[in-house]
C-alpha cells in the first residue's frame, strides 16, 4: 500500500486491499495480521498528528479461530525419543521436550550457558533465519530469559553431545568456528532451523508416529505440567511465556482422560450413600 499518501488513505482502501489479499488466497489469520500491523502504523500516525483517526480500525476481517491442538501423549512423546536415539539431533529433541524450549532456543544455546556448578540451564539466544540469512541473536522477551535446573536426563545428552562435538572439532582443527554452540553441523556452523524440522518429521515418518509441528512440542511439555499439577504460573516461568493467558491457554487444550477422571471424581462423590461424606 505503499504508493497511496498517508493522509488519502481511506477506511475503503484499506477495506479493498484486505479483501484482495483474501481473494489471491491469503489465510485469513495473515489478513488479520497485516490490518493489525497496518492499524499500529496508522496509530503512530495518529500520536504524531500526521493524520486524524485510524482507518484501518474500521475495516472488516472474517472471525478466525485456531485450529484444534492435539499434543503428543506421555507415551507418544517417548516412542519418539526412543525412535530418535541414534540421531545426531537427539539431544535437541530430549531438551526441546523436556524443557518446552522454543526451536531457536535449543539451537542458540551454547556451553557457557549450561552452568555444571549450579546446574543451571540459561535460555539467553536464538537463532533464526532472517531474511535469507541465518541470525543469531537474544531471545525476544525478558520472559525468555529463563534459568532452568539441569535435570540428569539432560545433563547426560549434552555431555554426550559434548563428546561427538570434540571428534568434530579434532577433525576440522584450526578451521572450528569459535561460537561456543552446543549443536553445531559437523563443520561447527549453527544448525539451520529447517533441517531440525525436517529431522524431526523424517523420524516420525520413518517409525508411524503420529506427526504434529515441532513447536507443538512446547504443547506437550505444557500439558504434561498441567497434568502433573503444576501450577499455571510456575508453568509460565519454565516456558518462557510473557503472559500468563498464553500459558493458560495451552493449559486449556482438550485432554479426554483427564476430563473422565475429574467427571469420574464426580460420579463417585454423587453415587455415594452417605450425604454426609464430603
Amino acid at each position: 500500500m505503499g504508493q497511496y499518501s498517508l493522509t488519502r488513505l481511506s477506511a475503503s482502501r484499506v477495506q479493498a486491499f484486505l479483501n484482495e489479499q483474501l481473494v489471491a488466497g491469503r489465510s485469513v489469520r495473515l489478513v488479520q495480521v497485516m490490518k493489525t500491523v497496518l492499524s499500529s502504523a496508522l496509530t503512530r500516525a495518529m500520536r504524531e498528528e500526521l493524520v486524524m483517526r485510524n482507518v484501518a480500525r474500521l475495516a472488516e476481517v472474517p472471525a478466525w479461530e485456531r485450529q484444534p491442538i492435539t499434543p503428543w501423549t506421555v507415551a507418544e512423546a517417548r516412542a519418539f525419543l526412543d525412535a530418535a536415539s541414534d540421531d545426531p539431533l537427539y539431544p535437541a529433541f530430549v531438551l526441546l521436550l523436556l524443557y518446552g524450549l522454543r526451536r531457536g532456543e535449543v539451537l542458540g544455546l551454547r556451553w557457557h550457558d549450561v552452568d555444571l556448578d549450579d546446574d543451571e540451564i540459561r535460555i539467553r539466544q536464538q537463532v533464526l533465519r532472517v531474511k535469507g540469512r541465518l541470525w543469531i541473536g537474544p531471545v525476544k522477551t525478558a520472559a525468555g530469559r529463563r534459568d532452568l535446573p539441569l535435570l540428569q536426563l539432560a545433563s547426560d545428552v549434552l555431555a554426550a553431545r559434548r563428546d561427538v562435538q570434540a571428534v568434530h572439532r579434532v577433525e576440522l582443527g584450526r578451521a572450528w568456528p569459535d561460537n561456543d554452540l552446543v549443536f553445531t553441523t559437523r563443520t561447527g556452523r549453527p544448525i539451520e532451523p529447517r533441517n531440525l524440522v525436517r529431522s524431526f518429521r523424517r523420524i516420525c515418518d520413518v517409525n508411524n508416529l503420529r506427526v504434529i509441528s515441532l513447536h507443538h512440542l512446547r504443547h506437550t511439555t505444557a500439558t504434561v505440567l498441567k497434568n502433573l499439577g503444576v501450577p499455571a504460573r510456575d508453568a509460565q516461568l519454565i516456558l518462557g511465556h510473557s503472559r500468563l493467558a498464553v500459558t493458560l491457554e495451552i493449559y486449556s487444550h482438550e485432554n479426554k482422560q483427564a476430563h473422565r477422571e475429574a467427571l469420574g471424581k464426580i460420579s463417585d462423590a454423587l453415587g455415594r450413600s452417605d450425604p454426609a461424606t464430603p
